[in-house]
């Protein structure tokens, strides 16, 4: 499959410039390897009137049937009847945009390391797809790169054999586009809608898909009359990922036309206030508290242990004041997720700096753990069988050792309060056990003894009289000192509750 990108030029704007842009020299010929072949890109003509790129990608058969595991894979009707006879090699499908992306990267981004000022000046450019596959004709190509801000967008059917014209034309076009744009625009269009006229994505939908979208979608996607056809497509009509792009383009459009950064909408509602119509959820209302524990704390570096989809991760990431922050959870789902939700692709160097996750177990002791100021574990505990409770203790408490330790997690007896759920039944299908208050402080004193720690317990959530709150919370502070009497019993130094005594009698303000 063929692509070419020609430009032209003046004495003092010669066209070889875009060598420069590209990051690819007009005098050489260069070879790119990529998972389904390689990849050539070589200059037909190099002049300062006028210069020609083009780029060539010679598709393996073979590589492209173990990519694609299995027959039929990508939703391409060609390659269902036949894996090895297909029109893969010769058309500019989908696999033409992932070799652009690869080989180009750099222009793609809108940099140009050697001229910089060139990345931001538009140009005459000329782009030619001998054999473009379009699943809704020529019109739908001027559908698509019409609103575009070409000159020229020409679509013209190839017929499927010029000896027998009868037969009439294929679902190829020759697509032409003339006009005047950033090359970093020119790439990004296509990029995002050669596998969208092609219509029959050969590599696997992940949600990451999504991410990449809006980056080649950038500065035009948003306000395209024909952005949902183009989101739906792009995405292989997966519905969960489509309807995520449309939201999130939605949001962009609004922030355009209102004249406002993204995050700035995306962020208008209050999560601390409470109102009488809208009450603030639980979830909001546990992550304030575990926040305001671990400043009264002092951490500065703090574990997120069990992080899940990261919304506490979130959180810690807005306050400069934690320096490291870790999420560790076993699901690798749930981090993926984590990943999405905190925008980590986009993230600026010094933000990523502060933040790692992690794969692992609590079961487990885990020497990435050791030496951190505070752990987390926010409803972790209910998830474990109660038989793995001791090794989980010991992977925090015994081993990693942070100053300050927070647990959430339900309070079984505050159940009768929800209307909506069955009596004897557990909040969430997961959970393996829910604790009474008495229940709760009874293990978290006999930790906080066996390893050395005050423990005191926060309410969360409205607590009510008869059965507390919905969540129970125990802040387990690492002692100084400590002293051991030959019973084996640990004492606090002055100034400090013991563990024991705080199980029994709660401290002034906390549920009884």
């Amino acid at each position: 499959m063929f692509l070419t990108i020609s430009t032209t030029g003046s004495p003092e704007r010669p066209a070889t410039d875009l060598g420069y842009l590209l990051h690819k020299h007009p005098g050489k010929t260069q070879a790119f390897s990529t998972s389904h072949g390689n990849a050539h890109v070589f200059y037909p003509e190099a002049s300062v009137q006028r210069c020609t790129a083009a780029l060539l990608l010679e598709v393996d058969p073979v590589a492209l049937v173990r990519h694609g595991r299995g027959k039929g894979r990508g939703g391409a009707p060609d390659a269902a009847l036949a894996q090895y006879v297909n029109d893969r090699p010769y058309a500019a499908s989908s696999l033409l945009a992932v070799a652009l992306g690869g080989v180009f990267r750099t222009a793609l981004k809108g940099q140009c390391t050697a001229r910089p000022e060139l990345a931001e000046q538009a140009r005459p450019l000329r782009i030619e797809v001998p054999v473009l596959p379009a699943r809704g004709g020529a019109e739908l190509v001027r559908r698509l790169f019409g609103p575009l801000g070409w000159d020229l967008v020409q679509a013209e059917a190839v017929p499927l054999d010029d000896q027998f014209p009868e037969w009439g034309d294929s679902r190829y076009v020759r697509l032409v586009l003339e006009g005047e744009l950033r090359l970093a625009d020119a790439l990004r269009q296509l990029y995002v809608l050669l596998p969208v006229l092609d219509d029959a994505k050969h590599y696997w939908i992940a949600p990451d898909e999504v991410d990449k979208l809006l980056r080649a979608g950038d500065g035009w996607l948003a306000a395209h009359p024909e952005h949902g056809l183009i989101t739906s497509r792009y995405l292989a009509r997966h519905k969960r990922l489509t309807q995520d792009a449309i939201e999130r383009l939605e949001l962009v459009r609004l922030a355009e036309a209102d004249g406002s950064e993204v995050e700035e909408l995306d962020n208008a509602v209050d999560e601390n206030r409470d109102t009488e119509e809208r009450p603030v959820p639980l979830a909001v209302q546990r992550r304030e508290a575990i926040l305001a524990a671990l400043r009264v704390a002092g951490a500065q570096r703090v574990l997120d242990l069990g992080c899940g989809q990261g919304q506490l991760l979130q959180a810690l990431l807005k306050d400069p004041a934690y320096s490291e922050i870790v999420g560790m959870d076993v699901s690798v789902r749930a981090l993926q997720i984590a990943a999405r939700r905190l925008r980590l692709e986009r993230m600026g160097e010094r933000q990523s700096s502060r933040l790692k996750l992690l794969q692992g177990s609590l079961a487990y002791t885990d020497k990435r753990l050791a030496g951190y100021d505070a752990a987390v574990l926010s409803e972790v505990i209910e998830h474990l069988d109660p038989e793995r409770l001791p090794a989980l203790e010991y992977a925090v408490f015994g081993s990693a050792r942070p100053r300050t330790v927070l647990v959430t997690t339900p309070n079984v007896e505050y159940n009768v309060r929800w209307e909506t759920l069955p009596a004897g039944h557990v909040r969430h299908g997961d959970h393996r056990f829910e604790w009474t208050r008495e229940e709760f402080r009874a293990w978290a004193g006999e930790v906080a003894r066996r390893h050395g720690y005050g423990v005191r317990y926060v309410p969360v959530g409205d607590d009510d009289p008869e059965v507390g709150p919905p969540t129970q919370m125990a802040v387990f502070t690492q002692h100084d000192t400590d002293t051991t009497d030959t019973t084996g019993t640990t004492t606090d130094t002055p100034g400090t509750t013991t563990a024991a005594a705080d199980a029994d009698t709660p401290k002034e303000g906390e549920a009884a």
